[in-house]
Parts: structure tokens; C-alpha cells; sequence
């Protein structure tokens, strides 16, 4: 069994945070360049909505 601080980790090429391995990467683990769906997708990061500010 290995803990979780020992398995391999990446930055994601889209918002530039560190990732852990997953069982479902294990296959092509080397080929992994995003850490989500989201991020694969590149849908830029607009972060939470602000309270009071209106879009026209």
C-alpha cells in the first residue's frame, strides 16, 4: 500500500497546479497534461462570481 505523499505528481499545463496520480491515469500516466475535464477543455479560469458586480 503506498501513502498518498509517495505517489508521483505533475503540474497541469492549463492553470499551473500540482497534481496526484489516479488509478484511472495509470495506464498513460506519461501522456496526463491536464488535471480535470475543465482544464483539458481550456475554458480560462473566471473564478467565483463577485457579489454586486452586473455583466451588460
Amino acid at each position: 500500500m503506498r501513502r498518498k505523499g509517495d505517489l508521483p505528481t505533475k503540474v497541469c499545463a492549463s492553470c499551473g497546479r500540482p497534481f496526484t496520480w489516479r488509478r484511472k491515469w495509470a495506464a498513460d500516466w506519461d501522456e496526463v497534461r491536464y488535471c480535470s475535464k475543465a482544464c483539458r477543455r481550456g475554458r480560462p479560469d473566471a473564478g467565483p462570481p463577485r457579489v454586486g458586480s452586473r455583466t451588460p
